[in-house]
């Protein structure tokens, strides 16, 4: 015969907190993974030349792809320099925001006891993004656009 708890509303929550728990796991390890990023950003600077390595479409081209200066955006944006980071590359302050806000959100979705991913990646959204990248690599390189330009 199995023993009755005492306290059974005790053991009840004390599951539910081990499942809370167990439920902000993910999260928890995509936050450490993203602040350790900008701590490394933040102490190893990309502002000199090379200290990261060269973008391989900025040496073969010439021009910057949509990703050069990110590294430098991030490096400002962890020293609080906004201007700086929109002028490295407005793109990436923008991927910052939102990402944040997107995890913001899991985070809240996870506590209310939705397990599901930060987000999904759509067809749709895939696709857009990808066009999103390529309007913004070709605006940068152009007259029009020359203020995008790291």
């Amino acid at each position: 015969m199995r023993e009755q708890p005492l306290l059974p509303a005790v053991e009840a929550r004390t599951t539910a907190t081990s499942s809370r728990l167990t439920d902000l796991r993910a999260p928890a390890m995509v936050g450490v993974a993203g602040l350790a990023a900008a701590t490394l950003l933040h102490l190893y600077d990309p502002h000199q030349s090379g200290s990261y390595g060269f973008c391989p479409f900025l040496v073969l081209t010439g021009h910057p792809c949509p990703g050069c200066g990110g590294l430098r955006a991030v490096n400002d944006l962890s020293r609080g320099d906004l201007v700086g980071a929109i002028s490295s590359n407005a793109l990436v302050v923008a991927l910052v925001v939102i990402l944040a806000v997107t995890w913001g959100r899991w985070i809240g979705r996870r506590l209310q006891g939705t397990r599901d991913q930060m987000f999904v990646l759509t067809t749709r959204v895939g696709l857009s993004t990808i066009a999103l990248l390529v309007v913004f690599g070709v605006l940068r390189n152009t007259p029009w656009g020359s203020w995008l330009a790291p």
